[in-house]
């Protein structure tokens, strides 16, 4: 018997946002609400309470390791979590005092079966820890619950060491997860989170840079014309936004597992938010919603 549509997952929103690990430090102490972190935490008080009246049962988040659950010696292009939960990392200060992370075995095995027949090549994780790059925009659109409210499914992209994934191949595989999402036969409802960004650089000459100019076209053409922004070459990406920005490649994966790179509707534009600075980093934030 073939399963109806209404029974199967699908993808109703993703989220985009940074994952600045300053951002977590000033909520773990308590500092949300001083003069220089109001604004920021400001950008998504609306981001909170669509989150709590659209809850999914599964979040895919995207982000990448900072040299915590891989190092130098092994450094996956793509990496799935499979396991049944994750614990926050010790980046060299001790973890985060945030929830562990619950994962979501049955639909990341699904996942990684799907994509790498699709000719992606993941890599199956089955113990991580996870640093602020999944914690930050847990804690941005969750608060400081004493569980997270759904599963997630983490999804790291290594946009530290060279070569990186260029935006074509990760808007690309947005598109594979889209398809591996609607062919898992539980009535899910899913999100795809892309983090990080935007225009940021932490070292050499240059460090310190923001391009405002950049960020905000940026947005737009994530928005409007996401294919055409997938063909930028990665250099533009560090020309432009700085070393750090690369990390934009990201947002790609989560827009192209949205409907209407397949043909369907426009998605609706329920949140934008960017706010300089966070820490030395632009902080950008998009919530798109596929149509029902």
């Amino acid at each position: 018997m073939t399963k109806g549509v209404n029974e199967m997952a699908k993808i109703t929103a993703s989220v985009y946002t940074s994952h600045v690990p300053a951002i977590g430090a000033a909520l773990d102490l308590g500092k949300s609400h001083e003069p220089y972190w109001q604004p920021v935490f400001k950008g998504y008080e609306y981001s909170k309470q669509w989150l709590q009246e659209n809850r999914p049962d599964v979040i895919i988040l995207v982000f990448n390791d900072h040299a915590t659950a891989f190092s130098l010696d092994m450094i996956p292009t793509f990496a799935i979590g499979c396991a049944e939960s994750f614990a926050p990392a010790d980046e060299g200060w001790g973890p985060r005092p945030v929830p562990v992370v619950q994962g979501h075995p049955e639909l990341a095995a699904h996942i990684a079966q799907s994509v790498i027949q699709q000719d992606f090549d993941l890599t199956i994780v089955n113990k991580m820890d996870v640093d602020h790059g999944l914690t930050v925009p847990l804690s941005l659109l969750c608060g400081q619950p004493q569980a997270w409210p759904c599963p997630v499914i983490p999804f790291a992209v290594n946009v530290v060491q060279y070569p990186v994934p260029s935006g074509r191949r990760c808007f690309m595989l947005g598109q594979a997860i889209r398809r591996a999402v609607e062919s898992f036969d539980q009535p899910l409802k899913v999100q795809i989170w892309g983090t990080g960004g935007m225009s940021h650089q932490l070292q050499g000459p240059r460090a310190g840079l923001i391009n405002k100019e950049f960020d905000t076209a940026f947005l737009d053409r994530l928005i409007a014309d996401p294919e055409g922004l997938s063909n930028m070459p990665h250099i533009d990406y560090v020309r432009e936004a700085g070393s750090e920005g690369i990390e934009l490649v990201m947002w790609l994966i989560a827009r192209g597992a949205m409907a209407d790179v397949a043909g369907g509707e426009p998605p609706t534009v329920k949140h934008r938010f960017y706010h300089v600075p966070a820490s030395n980093t632009a902080v950008g934030h998009l919530i798109l919603e596929n149509a029902d």
